[in-house]
């Protein structure tokens, strides 16, 4: 396989993810009420077995996953996701007994997970996060603090939280818990989002914590958010890119069959060079989204440059791909239950979540300009 191109295989099952979204799973979406969790369609991806998969594919895997069924289904797309970004901790750094209690329910639908990494004043810099773990006697912790922007909250059934174990050590003080949501002291708001899945609030009130709700080791909670964001970034892209090709899509049949000027839209070349544009746009930002995932895989040493750059074209492509599509197609688009006034409010999130495209770019920049300090240590060795 190469990071250019897919196998036929792989196109196939694409287009069946396509088919099913738009056939079965976007009927539940519709049914679904904005800013709740809609566990009808949660267990619909159970049920197809997607969710199982996100624990078995790799990240080119879930970024075809995520590609195709936002071309058809951006509720669908988005339930999936969260499901893996609140999960994925669970299977990658939990115990035997934390994976068997949690990881069926999720892969059947049953189960509604969260990744609860943002506080109030520590959103963008996820090292300063304050949540207090405050020691309650061997292997135990009291949480107090908040959280907040939490997707799924305050309706999901576990919720991954990272909270500081040392006061003062920033990443280096930060461990992950596998919180279920029942546990006392723990409760949560929602919040009125631009947005068709929930966002909310948790507060702790001294919630309970042992040693065996820790996931991976003590005070290195960093690693499990990081390793977590590496893999899912780039499937934000993919997230993305699903939603530029479908405005793309929009764009070229809308402007094939528009009467404007004595021919059709597509014949005034204003229109076909945007039109051009937007596709050379979504092209090179979907290459760049499976090149990093590709590396993903293969356990390249560049991944968190890779990750980084594949969401921050994406979602900045996306952004313009949808504006530009809004734009030619008029006002019609701007119509309630248009699919361009649905992506044009579901684009802008992505810019934000899982690190801003500032965050992105500072990523890229660390990165290169440790790769120059390490060429130039190598260089200048006897």
């Amino acid at each position: 396989m190469s990071a250019f191109s897919l196998e036929p295989a792989q196109l196939a099952w694409c287009a069946q993810l396509r088919t099913l979204a738009a056939e079965h799973l976007r009927p539940l979406a519709e049914k679904g009420e904005p800013g709740r969790v809609n566990r009808p369609l949660i267990a619909e991806l159970g049920r197809q077995g997607l969710l199982g998969r996100l624990f078995t594919s790799g990240a080119l895997e879930l970024c075809l996953m995520r590609e195709s069924l936002a071309y058809a289904c951006t509720e669908a797309e988005t339930a999936l996701a969260l499901q893996g970004l609140g999960a994925h901790p669970v299977h990658a750094y939990g115990t035997a007994d934390q994976r068997d209690r949690w990881l069926p329910r999720v892969s059947d639908g049953s189960a509604v997970a969260a990744f609860a990494l943002s506080e109030p004043g520590a959103g963008s810099d996820a090292a300063a996060l304050s949540l207090a773990a405050d020691p309650d006697g061997p292997s135990a912790w009291r949480l107090t603090g908040v959280k907040c922007w939490i997707s799924n909250a305050p309706e999901a059934d576990f919720y991954t939280v990272f909270a500081r174990t040392t006061p003062g050590a920033g990443a280096r003080g930060v461990t992950a818990f596998l919180v279920p949501a029942d546990r006392p002291g723990l409760t949560g708001t929602g919040l009125d989002m631009l947005s068709p899945h929930p966002v909310g609030t948790l507060d702790f009130d001294a919630v309970p914590v042992t040693a065996d709700d820790v996931l991976g080791e003590t005070d290195r909670g960093f690693r499990v958010a990081m390793g977590t964001l590496n893999l899912f970034r780039p499937s934000v892209g993919a997230f993305a890119v699903g939603m530029a090709r479908a405005a793309l899509d929009a764009t070229l049949a809308h402007t094939a069959r528009r009467d404007a000027f004595g021919g059709k839209l597509r014949d005034l070349q204003t229109v076909s060079h945007q039109v051009a544009e937007m596709a050379l746009r979504t092209e090179a930002a979907r290459l760049m989204v499976y090149a990093a995932a590709t590396a993903y895989d293969e356990g390249a040493p560049d991944v968190p440059k890779r990750s980084a750059m594949a969401k921050l074209l994406a979602t900045e492509t996306a952004q313009y791909v949808v504006d530009t599509a809004v734009q030619l197609h008029g006002a019609r688009a701007l119509r309630r239950g248009h699919l361009l006034e649905h992506l044009y409010r579901e684009v802008r999130a992505p810019r934000v979540y899982e690190g801003a495209s500032e965050i992105q770019r500072g990523i890229i920049a660390e990165e290169l300009y440790a790769d120059q300090e390490a060429r130039t240590a190598v260089e200048a060795a006897p």
